[in-house]
């Protein structure tokens, strides 16, 4: 399936509307070019707002809790310092939830709030290297991505599948 957006290919410019002049926004015409309307006397008078009832009421976008499982891997660190840094981030991560780690890989799992999916997936793509400095983790890569909504997680643990960690809460090792 491809998608294009209107008027892309050919340079048209159907649909398409500048914002940053009188009527750019609007579904209807622009006004007339040309030098503003005169009142008596040559006193400049405003133009008419336009009115925005057409519009529907802007509602907010509401945040949802979404369970990620971040895996990451690398050289071999030791120990004591792996876990001191992932013990930093979870005191730097509010919604942190577990962390299981080896000398060369860990799996930090934890609550994200964000408007979907798209969101939520970016913010923990940049988890670990925003983090890397502050909490003092080593430089690995990210090696997996889990990221479900609260209801599918919630239905994975009721099922079987996707089992809470052995150890909910903390660092651990594997």
């Amino acid at each position: 399936m491809e998608r294009t957006r209107e008027g892309a290919l050919t340079g048209g410019t159907a649909g398409r509307r500048l914002t940053s002049i009188d009527g750019g926004r609007e579904d209807g015409p622009a006004e007339p070019a040309g030098p503003p309307p005169q009142g008596p006397g040559g006193v400049r008078r405003l133009r008419p707002q336009r009115a925005q009832a057409a519009d529907p009421p802007s509602v907010p976008e509401q945040a949802r809790l979404w369970h990620v499982v971040l895996s990451v891997a690398g050289q071999t660190t030791p120990l004591s310092s792996l876990r001191a840094s992932l013990e930093r981030l979870a005191h730097d991560h509010s919604f942190f939830l577990t962390a299981r780690y080896a000398a060369d890989h860990a799996e930090i799992r934890y609550w994200e709030q964000a408007r979907d999916l798209h969101d939520a997936a970016a913010i923990a793509l940049r988890l670990w290297g925003e983090h890397k400095v502050t909490a003092g983790l080593p430089p690995w890569e990210i090696v997996g991505l889990e990221v479900v909504d609260r209801a599918t997680y919630h239905k994975r643990v009721a099922e079987g599948f996707g089992d809470p960690s052995p150890h909910l809460g903390g660092v651990h090792p594997y």
